[in-house]
């Protein structure tokens, strides 16, 4: 009988995965591969900013899981997982509505002999309260899409208005993390975007943008050496940023932080910490922890059952050599899926199983247009520092090493000359 591998998540490690896999058991017959995703489309996590900020296009840069299935010998099914029963080895899948609310596709399980969870994380908001009511989030596609059209709502009321006072928005980013200096900047380019398209009864300088971190520093999980030189180039642009201010209360008018302050804020963004589904938690006996990931051992199966495998933000790694887990980069998750390619190959074989060493590269981090900051690590060079030019262009060149993985070099190539191409033909800004 076929080995059925199961990928739970088209996320960016999930769907590279599938791909691979697809191309060498599938296309094989040595195992039937299948991907399970509650969404018919993939855009790449880390551009999700550039979305919201309306600098991106998602319909352009998505990806179809069903062209993508049948390119490359995997099989695509549209749902949520919800459920799971180890000892019939079965996943549990919800039904899947239309915009009527009519049903789609039913609820109904899928068999295994292979299980591989990456349903990656959403932002933990920590219980804060009023966070989830009043604060917009930036987890899918469709989050960073509604934020885009609130800001654009703001700026087409302004620009139909008879009113010559300026108009202000005011915008809180709680979290300086990647995603939070990242948005923040892209923001700060925007209202200027916005300006020379005729939209500039909101003035540039009337975009205000505060960023607000609990700890002492931005970019937290990096060096201090990059987190520097990107403080001081958001303060160049413009941008408010608070450190040591751990946010308490959000309100419809704004955030209050443990210290006293009060923020004025139109539009609040929560983008701070991490956390895997809540469906996670003690899934049939699986082991997790506090923030609802999977633990799992090196060679990135559950503690409790060696048919289930777990990798990228949603699971618990340990990192070999300290007592801390591997982080939920995207780096770390590209290398895993790389692993598990050759372990489910190995599993299917009856061979032992490798065991996963987390490498840092280094971190890029790009502030749109106006820089880009990161190091990069190996062992021949150690550790490079970038800044500007440069770093923007190694920051750019991840996505395109993503689409390889997904396309191959070829396609990639096109993609790049249609996207060349399209540049004179279509506005910099969505603005619908």
């Amino acid at each position: 009988m076929t080995h059925r591998i199961v990928i739970v998540g088209g996320g960016a490690g999930g769907l590279e995965l599938a791909t691979r896999l697809g191309k060498t058991l599938g296309k094989r017959g040595t195992a039937s591969v299948t991907l399970v995703d509650a969404n018919l489309t993939h855009i790449w996590k880390p551009l999700l900013h550039e979305v919201a900020a309306g600098s991106l296009n998602s319909y352009e840069d998505e990806l179809n899981y069903v062209a993508q299935a049948k390119w490359n010998h995997f099989q695509f099914q549209l749902g949520r997982m919800t459920g799971l029963n180890r000892e019939t080895k079965q996943i549990h899948l919800a039904a899947t509505a239309d915009e009527n609310g009519a049903e789609l596709v039913p609820a109904r399980s899928l068999d295994y002999d292979s299980l591989v969870i990456a349903v990656g994380s959403t932002t933990n908001d920590f219980g804060t309260q009023g966070a989830a009511e009043h604060c917009l989030f930036l987890d899918t596609r469709k989050q960073a899409e509604r934020f885009h059209q609130q800001l654009l709502n703001h700026y087409l009321r302004a620009h139909a208005g008879q009113d010559e006072s300026p108009t202000q928005i005011n915008v809180a980013i709680v979290g300086a993390g990647a995603t939070g200096v990242e948005l923040a900047a892209e923001l700060h380019n925007a209202a200027h975007e916005l300006a020379a398209y005729g939209l500039g009864r909101i003035k540039p300088e009337n975009l205000r943008i505060t960023v607000i971190e609990a700890g002492p520093r931005v970019l937290p999980a990096l060096p201090e050496r990059i987190g520097g030189p990107v403080h001081k180039t958001l303060e160049k642009l413009g941008v408010t940023v608070l450190t040591n201010s751990a946010v308490s209360e959000v309100t419809a008018e704004g955030l209050h932080t443990a210290n006293g302050q009060f923020i004025s804020a139109t539009l609040k963004v929560w983008a701070a910490g991490i956390r895997a589904p809540g469906f996670l938690h003690e899934l049939d006996g699986l082991e997790s922890n506090r923030i609802n990931q999977l633990q799992v051992r090196p060679t990135l199966q559950t503690t409790r059952d060696d048919n289930i495998f777990a990798f990228g933000d949603c699971a618990a790694c340990p990192q070999k050599g300290t007592d801390r887990n591997v982080p939920p980069r995207a780096q770390a998750a590209h290398q895993q899926a790389s692993m598990l390619v050759k372990s489910l190959k190995a599993r299917i074989e009856g061979q032992v199983l490798p065991e996963y060493k987390y490498q840092d590269y280094g971190s890029l981090i790009s502030l749109s247009s106006f820089s880009a900051v990161g190091n990069l690590m190996g062992n021949l060079m150690g550790s490079v520092m970038l800044e500007g030019w440069l770093a923007r262009m190694f920051y750019i060149s991840l996505y395109r090493m993503h689409q390889v993985a997904l396309y191959g070099m070829f396609r990639t190539l096109m993609l790049m000359l249609g996207s060349r191409i399209g540049r004179g033909t279509e506005p910099r800004m969505k603005l619908h």
